[in-house]
């Protein structure tokens, strides 16, 4: 071997080793949010495809808000599931809070009593029939969120309106984060932990002083 040739190897083996310990080096970084949303040129959401995959949150059936809402035919249910993003989740759980970018999905599905070996109770059924997104960006949204719907279509959707109810609600009912974490049943018991439950939530979980007996 002649000294020339045994210097490039020689030089060749130095550049695989930095090549090979950047690799390494990259590989033991904490994984960035990769899920976050994304926006077209006009600023409206891009319903994201893959949200199946991600973490799932919890689900509710027949939920509703308001005292006078109306009640279902029979055998017609609603179940809304929810998701987040893989990275956005493992944030939430050491921290307590949402990063930027996260996208939570909400999606509705129909349910029904009957079919199959069902005997009680109720089971979703067919495609979705609604979704929405709760979008953070405190760069982008007026106090760090951004409501989205229409989404089940596929297409990109720009923002409900602030002067819309979900945006108040949320603020002054979400368990954390301006997010409804008091319907998490995975996801409460980490924002208590973290300290991060809003003043608002507190307050309405707080028990009401008990009334003293009347003296005899």
């Amino acid at each position: 071997m002649t000294m020339k040739l045994s210097i490039l190897l020689g030089a060749a083996g130095v550049v695989g080793a930095v090549l090979l310990s950047g690799a390494v080096a990259t590989m033991a970084q904490p994984a960035a949010l990769s899920d976050t949303a994304q926006f077209d040129a006009q600023g409206r959401l891009i319903p994201p495809t893959d949200y199946r995959d991600w973490v799932f949150l919890s689900s509710g059936i027949d939920m509703s808000y308001s005292e006078g809402a109306a009640v279902a035919p029979a055998d017609t249910h609603t179940f809304d599931n929810v998701f987040a993003p893989r990275a956005a989740y493992a944030a939430f759980k050491r921290d307590g809070k949402w990063p930027n970018g996260t996208v939570l999905i909400l999606e509705n599905r129909g349910g029904v009593s009957k079919g199959s070996i069902n005997k009680r109770g109720a089971f979703q059924s067919g495609l979705p029939t609604g979704m929405e997104a709760h979008v953070k960006d405190e760069a982008r949204f007026k106090g760090g969120w951004g409501f989205f719907g229409g989404l089940a279509s596929g297409k990109p959707a720009p923002m409900i309106p602030y002067a819309a109810t979900c945006y108040a609600c949320h603020q002054q009912h979400a368990a954390a984060d301006t997010t409804f974490v008091q319907f998490y049943p995975i996801l409460l018991p980490v924002a208590t932990e973290r300290g991060t439950l809003s003043a608002a939530y507190l307050a309405e979980i707080k028990p009401e002083p008990a009334t003293p007996a009347p003296h005899p």
